[in-house]
């Protein structure tokens, strides 16, 4: 866990340094400054070139994860993985981005009824798309590296910024929309050619092609991976952008309300995608070596922390709802209120379920992790169908919450049926108690008519009386020995 808990820690501080600018751009600035349906458009931007670079990279990314350590050799430049990891997906990205401009007529009709915001802003996408593959296939690298911290910098803090300051130029004047949405794009552009220089500087950047790399792993064993992986990606991005896409294509006014929506419920997520930054090579070198005692342990702690920070974030996020809503002083976002709420429940279920998918795909039965995707895709796609044009944007948000309950269910289902591994025990129970309880007491504290009193009273309630309780528990052990270590450090008289 030391590796772990270093890069995790540092991680999660700059996840939440992040959070809290994503918190102003989302809720403070964007929302004001740009209407529901320009919002929407983004979204819809950003989840077409998403698509576009997962394809395009041919599940290098897990590739990478999966198999780097094999390559691992920095006098010898890693075998020449890095020239590998580029080449192929970028050639496959000039063929994607052909289709796409070809598809550009039918992309319009599926969206006619903004085809005029769209249209002008479709070579944009492609640039996206590109900026993405780049970055996504960088990271993966550096991820391997178990150099995780600034790829967290990048993306949580400094895009966040850049993106926060274009929206600043837009309110005053200084900005078209036009040129905002071209700044967009030059956050992407910026954290790929940042972390590619980041590589340079630490010595890793190793651009010299060599046949060494097809001696260490047969190509058609990492193609194969790739395909696999590739498709096990597909459903795991349309989880987070079919909503946007599908609720775009009947108004792109729901599709912003929506995104602010999610973007609420990401704070949940912060701290597992920090865990899972390192959790990822870690485990891939746990099968490596054979430490299934090592890796059962791993499973358990995990699933410990991440369901006690998952319930106490998930449960101070609903409490404060209206609060976070009156910041953004434009009552039409708050019709998203419902759909935090589910999304909140799916992410959870997330947290709960630990790190089982980062298990069943680095693991030598990877391949039937193509079957679980493949239902969420099924699943999310046909709930969505079904759903959106009755109930809008709360039937993505329950689609959502659907299919993320039922991946993670069903692999950790698999994950104890093929290993004889689970992370459960009645500490999980306990802790989900001991939230629940805390949640309900704050709930039922009177409302001060003050919304920033009523904030830091609920809050603060609920973190006594939570944190009150894991520490006279001690169902996380984790949390004990942190706060007696903070104890410790305090001066003594």
């Amino acid at each position: 866990m030391g590796i772990v808990q270093r890069q995790g820690l540092r991680n999660t501080v700059i996840s939440y340094v992040g959070l809290g600018i994503g918190f102003v751009n989302t809720t403070l600035v964007l929302p004001r400054l740009l209407a529901p349906a320009q919002l929407g458009l983004l979204s819809v931007l950003v989840s077409l070139a998403t698509m576009g670079a997962l394809v395009s990279a041919l599940g290098f990314t897990n590739t990478t994860m999966r198999y780097f350590p094999y390559f691992r050799n920095r006098e010898a430049g890693h075998s020449g993985f890095l020239p590998l990891l580029l080449g192929l997906p970028l050639a496959v990205f000039v063929l994607v981005a052909a289709v796409l401009w070809l598809g550009r007529p039918l992309v319009l009709r599926w969206y006619a009824h903004d085809a005029t915001m769209l249209g002008p802003h479709y070579a944009v996408m492609l640039g996206m798309a590109l900026c993405i593959l780049v970055y996504n296939l960088l990271e993966a690298y550096t991820k391997s590296l178990f150099h995780t911290s600034f790829s967290s910098f990048l993306t949580d803090v400094l895009q966040r910024l850049l993106i926060v300051g274009a929206a600043l130029l837009y309110g005053m004047g200084l900005l078209s929309f036009d040129g905002f949405v071209l700044a967009y794009l030059g956050s992407y552009a910026s954290i790929s050619a940042l972390l590619l220089g980041y590589l340079a500087v630490i010595g890793e950047l190793h651009l010299r092609p060599t046949r060494a790399v097809l001696r260490v792993r047969p190509m058609s064993e990492l193609l194969r991976f790739g395909s696999f992986a590739l498709l096990g990606n597909i459903s795991g991005t349309l989880l987070i952008t079919i909503d946007s896409l599908m609720l775009g294509s009947h108004s792109f006014a729901d599709a912003g309300i929506y995104n602010i929506a999610l973007n609420i419920s990401t704070a949940l997520a912060v701290p597992f995608r920090a865990l899972y930054k390192t959790a990822y090579p870690l485990i891939a070198e746990y099968w490596k070596e054979g430490a299934t005692a090592k890796m059962l342990d791993f499973y358990r702690r995990t699933t410990r922390l991440t369901t006690a920070l998952g319930a106490y974030l998930a449960l101070g996020i609903a409490l404060n709802l209206p609060f976070i809503y009156s910041l953004i002083h434009r009552p039409e976002y708050a019709a998203g209120t419902v759909a935090v709420l589910l999304l909140l429940a799916g992410r959870l279920t997330d947290g709960i379920t630990g790190v089982n998918g980062i298990i069943v795909v680095t693991s030598p039965r990877y391949r039937y992790d193509l079957l679980f995707n493949v239902g969420l895709s099924v699943g999310i796609i046909g709930l969505n169908y079904l759903l959106i044009p009755r109930l809008g944007l709360t039937g993505a948000a329950i689609s959502n919450a659907l299919a993320l309950a039922g991946i993670n269910l069903a692999r950790t289902w698999f994950v104890w049926r093929s290993f004889g591994w689970q992370p459960f025990d009645l500490r999980i129970l306990y802790i989900l108690l001991l939230a629940s309880g805390a949640a309900a007491a704050a709930w039922a504290l009177p409302a001060p008519n003050n919304i920033y009193f009523t904030l830091c009273l609920r809050g603060g309630v609920l973190t006594l009386l939570y944190g009150a309780g894991l520490l006279a528990t001690g169902v996380v052990p984790e949390v004990s020995a942190l706060w007696q270590q903070a104890l410790r450090r305090l001066p003594r008289r």
